[in-house]
């Protein structure tokens, strides 16, 4: 299951990689995601009020997460910034959720664990050349804790809702409050977008609602951290994608990288 969110995540994002206003981009996946929630929200009952403390700090969370996403692509490239923001998150949900939730794993699962993080984080290896600033790599990290930040109260939420198809709903309803903070000033260049480039940043929406559905509701089944570390496999994914689609390189760094991750699959496929 998380893996084939793993690979939509990839799918919308290699389909996505093309669009000119990343501002507006981001607003319209948003909107997206939020036809997706209310599609689930209104065909499900209601989730337990237990659950709405952690819906309120992911919505928090996620704010502070487009933010600093956004600072960090302005200190430098997609390719550095988000394996490392990426192969962060993995061990640090890993961490949290043995002494926050008290999911403890055994070696052969943190192996696992540790070898997606690597194999992640090789793809940024330019960034020991250099290739990023100090203020770039610490935007970066930033961006990592955040992601194991939501990862964590989302997976805390989807276990207390009673109903994790609601609670994936309303997420994702939440999100447009993003579009609606980006819309407003930009709305001349909203109008000015073909109507092909606001379908497809529609569709990415609901694609991307798709991926993270499955990730929250395979949070109900398996520990958080398998979950996350199964899930930051869109890297992966994504990098072979540039390379078989796209034709972009080095191929080398991208194959290790893969190999990497795919024995840390097979590590967390023994634990299951």
């Amino acid at each position: 299951m998380v893996l084939c969110a793993a690979l939509l995540h990839a799918l919308w994002n290699a389909v996505m990689k093309g669009a000119r206003d990343r501002a507006l981009t981001s607003g319209l996946i948003c909107v997206g995601q939020a036809a997706f929630g209310l599609v689930l929200a209104i065909y499900s009952p209601f989730m337990s009020w237990d659950a709405v403390p952690w819906l309120i700090a992911s919505i928090v969370i996620h704010w502070g997460y487009f933010y600093l996403l956004n600072v960090a692509y302005g200190l430098g490239d997609l390719s550095l910034i988000y394996p490392i923001s990426r192969g962060l998150a993995p061990l640090l949900v890993a961490l949290g959720a043995q002494f926050w939730v008290g999911e403890v794993l055994p070696g052969y699962a943190w192996a696992g664990i540790l070898a997606i993080s690597v194999g992640i984080s090789v793809l940024a290896a330019p960034v020991l050349r250099g290739a990023l600033p100090l203020a770039g790599v610490m935007a970066a990290i930033s961006v990592g804790v955040i992601v194991a930040s939501y990862t964590l109260v989302d997976g805390m939420g989807v276990r207390a809702a009673g109903n994790p198809v609601a609670y994936i709903g309303w997420v994702f309803i939440g999100n447009v409050t993003v579009a609606m903070y980006i819309f407003p000033t930009r709305m001349a260049r909203l109008r000015a977008l073909p109507a092909k480039t606001i379908a497809l940043a529609l569709l990415g929406g609901v694609i991307s609602g798709c991926a993270y559905g499955l990730v929250l509701y395979a949070k109900t089944l398996a520990p958080l951290g398998l979950v996350s570390a199964l899930r930051e496999t869109s890297v992966i994914f994504a990098a072979m994608i540039g390379v078989l689609w796209f034709g972009e390189g080095p191929r080398g760094r991208r194959l290790i990288a893969a190999i990497i991750v795919a024995l840390g699959i097979v590590l967390i496929a023994g634990h299951g």
